[in-house]
């Protein structure tokens, strides 16, 4: 399911209720999120097999990419569209000789174009640059400045994934900076409408592209 990363990609929460999982992310996909990451700090093994099969194939029949968090194997083992790769989860070069060219692999860059730079030699699909903002969820990760993507734009033909404290508020800012996606957990999943934050997201990515 290779295409272009755009508009919101949605990371999951923590939630350890499988059912609750699935109907949150069932909304997210209705307002228009464009990709779904799993990702579950606190859940063992079997619960991450449960929710991702789970996830699987609630984004199969809406026909958006799955992507799994930091889990090589996981995602092999979920026949998942995916996987995300941070700084201390594997070899790049290795993960995409075994996804092979039909899955998305994708990298967090941090605040480093030169992270970048390997990752894109290494055969990755798109970089992820942030914490953009302050993030609740990473309360001590590296800050990147919304000038990282105009720089990457100029280096790279990929696509641009913007995460950390994003918000409806502040989402504008960083579409104008050059960023192809949001990656967002709480401003979508903690909200009392889900579908409408998500809507709010992809509506906001759509009148960017309508000023480009």
């Amino acid at each position: 399911m290779k295409r272009k990363l755009a508009g919101l990609y949605a990371i999951t929460p923590d939630e350890p209720r499988t059912d609750i999982l699935v109907r949150k992310v069932g909304q997210a996909l209705r307002g228009g999120a464009s990709v779904v990451q799993y990702r579950n700090k606190t859940a063992g093994p079997e619960l991450r097999r449960e929710q991702g099969r789970a996830l699987a194939a609630l984004c199969r029949e809406a026909g958006a990419p799955f992507i799994v968090n930091d889990d090589l194997a996981l995602a092999l083992a979920l026949d998942a569209d995916g996987v995300h790769l941070g700084g201390d989860d594997g070899d790049l070069a290795e993960a995409r000789q075994r996804l092979g060219q039909a899955r998305l692999l994708g990298a967090s860059c941090y605040n480093r174009i030169e992270l970048a730079e390997a990752a894109a030699l290494a055969g990755v699909d798109y970089l992820a640059f942030g914490s953009v903002f302050s993030s609740g969820t990473k309360s001590g990760a590296v800050r990147a400045p919304l000038a990282i993507f105009a720089e990457a734009r100029r280096s790279f033909a990929l696509p641009l994934v913007a995460i950390g404290g994003i918000t409806l508020e502040n989402a504008p800012q960083v579409f104008a900076a050059g960023a192809d996606a949001v990656a967002v957990i709480s401003a979508v999943f903690d909200a009392g409408d889900i579908a409408a934050s998500a809507a709010g997201f992809t509506r906001l990515h759509q009148q960017q592209r309508m000023q480009q």
